[in-house]
């Protein structure tokens, strides 16, 4: 059964969608059978993987109003092992359409749970915000939420709210959520800004932090505009050596001895 981890914090520009698209992408080469569920009505994920979000047919949008299956919304990246539920700009409105479903908050789960057996990991994208869609993605989430956090000066501002969040749907929702670990982004190794953001996350997280450190790269910046994660468009770049990295750091968590 696949391992679901949602990818999450309301702060904007932290490098969730980059890390989720880059992870997966890791994963899938590791010989992981991977679902990128892109829930953000930006849809930054599915362009980030050559996925035109103004032509999809259906989207997750009409799988979380129960018009379409998972399954049948499901894109090809041209990666193998490495599959998309796309999203789309009209699921900016779906948050005021789900008000009015009867459990609103499990319609995610719900609609992951045919598809579970046939992947290993299913990665959640979610958008910069505390709203149902984000709290759908917890409630899915049965292996734990994954915050990406940027080294930059109030890099912990709003997370208290976050994990308020999480222990909120943990208490009411997702018995068994837990944050996985605290990825560190945009680390710039030239700048003393950076490792004291490293070390006062740390301090507060501590081992929930993950000893890979995703540093600020160019490269990375690039990628998505040519549809490709950081694998396919500059494997030999430091970005890249990171994502894969962490890709063997979360396979060390996650699987059984």
């Amino acid at each position: 059964m696949a391992r679901v981890f949602a990818f999450a914090n309301q702060k904007g520009g932290v490098g969730k969608t980059t890390t989720a698209v880059n992870l997966g992408a890791y994963l899938a080469a590791a010989g992981q059978r991977v679902l990128l569920v892109d829930i953000d009505p930006q849809a930054n994920a599915t362009s980030s993987l050559g996925v035109d979000k103004n032509r999809l047919p259906h989207s997750m949008y009409d799988v979380l109003l129960g018009q379409t299956g998972i399954a049948e919304i499901i894109q090809l990246t041209g990666q193998v092992r490495l599959d998309l539920a796309p999203s789309a700009p009209a699921l900016a409105g779906a948050e005021v359409e789900l008000v009015a479903l009867p459990d609103r908050e499990r319609l995610l789960s719900q609609a992951l749970q045919d598809i579970l057996p046939r992947y290993d990991f299913i990665l959640i994208d979610c958008p910069p915000s505390l709203g149902l869609l984000t709290v759908n993605a917890l409630t899915a989430a049965q292996h734990g939420v994954i915050i990406p956090v940027q080294c930059e000066f109030l890099a912990l501002e709003g997370l208290t709210q976050l994990l308020q969040t999480i222990e909120l749907v943990r208490r009411t929702l997702n018995p068994g959520l837990r944050v996985h670990g605290v990825l560190m982004t945009m680390y710039d190794p030239r700048t003393r800004l950076s490792q004291q953001v490293v070390d006062e996350v740390r301090k507060y997280f501590g081992r929930r932090v993950f000893a890979t450190i995703i540093p600020r790269s160019v490269r990375l910046s690039e990628a998505p505009s040519y549809g490709m994660p950081i694998l396919n468009y500059a494997p030999h770049s430091a970005g890249a050596a990171a994502y894969e990295s962490l890709a063997r750091e979360l396979l060390r968590d996650t699987t059984p001895a």
